[in-house]
């Protein structure tokens, strides 16, 4: 049986006293949507989300992460990978840290690399239209990226579909966010980058009457956490992510 140890890698971590820029910066260049925070002694006592570190405008800011810190969803080198899952939804965490007795840090297990481990050894019961969440917000191409951004940080959703004249036509995230070097001056000017320019393309959807084993084989073929959910007239009528599709279908 597989265990949290197996799907280990090493997630990056930073002290009480790092500044939110380092953050930032870390964010923007990896893959990771969280980072753990830990003390002089290596101890784990918790994370920083990658909405909170949006919240900072100023690329000169002396802001600490203090602040920001939340509770991490915790397991031992040996949980069960199920576990591990319930943990991470529980939390509504992209990830878990990996601690030992003394809850001292010894790495992270991602979300993004246990779901298809999980939907793996099952097979995922029910329609997209049971799981997914409706009425969803949206964006259009030529909005500002400053109004999306303000609703990522409120929310703290991960991404949104970019609809225009009723077509789906890209996602949004918080990390297309971060990774457009110009967006944190946009935002903070209010200047006049749209989401056209910081979009994903093309979309990724499936249709309410899809199985639920339908759009995380789609998740994990194109590695990607939300899907758009069309109906038969080409309208956007919900979402549904990782955390829909297993919610309630973990031991």
């Amino acid at each position: 049986m597989k265990v949290a140890s197996n799907l280990m890698v090493e997630i990056p971590t930073l002290r009480y006293d790092d500044y939110v820029t380092k953050a930032r910066s870390i964010l923007r260049d990896d893959v990771f949507r969280e980072l753990y925070i830990v003390d002089e002694k290596n101890r784990l006592r918790g994370y920083l989300d990658i909405s909170d570190v949006l919240r900072v405008m100023d690329t000169k800011s002396n802001v600490t992460i203090k602040g920001f810190v939340r509770e991490a969803a915790r397991v031992s080198r040996d949980t069960p990978l199920a576990e591990a899952g319930v943990a991470i939804m529980n939390a509504r965490t992209n990830s878990a840290a990996v601690v030992n007795e003394d809850g001292v840090y010894q790495g992270g297990v991602l979300f993004s690399e246990l779901f298809p481990v999980l939907i793996s050894r099952r097979t995922i019961p029910g329609r997209v239209e049971d799981a997914m969440s409706r009425e969803p917000v949206t964006s259009t191409p030529d909005e500002p990226v400053h109004r999306i951004y303000s609703l990522i940080v409120a929310s703290g959703f991960t991404a949104f579909p970019v609809v225009q004249k009723k077509e789906t036509i890209g996602i949004v995230s918080r990390r297309d966010l971060l990774r457009a070097g110009s967006v944190r001056t946009s935002v903070k000017n209010q200047a006049d980058t749209t989401v056209e320019r910081v979009m994903t393309t093309p979309v990724i959807s499936v249709t309410p009457g899809d199985t639920i084993a339908t759009a995380s084989r789609l998740m994990v073929e194109h590695d990607v956490s939300m899907l758009p959910v069309i109906d038969e007239k080409k309208q956007l009528v919900g979402v549904i992510d990782r955390h829909d599709v297993l919610s309630g279908r973990l031991p």
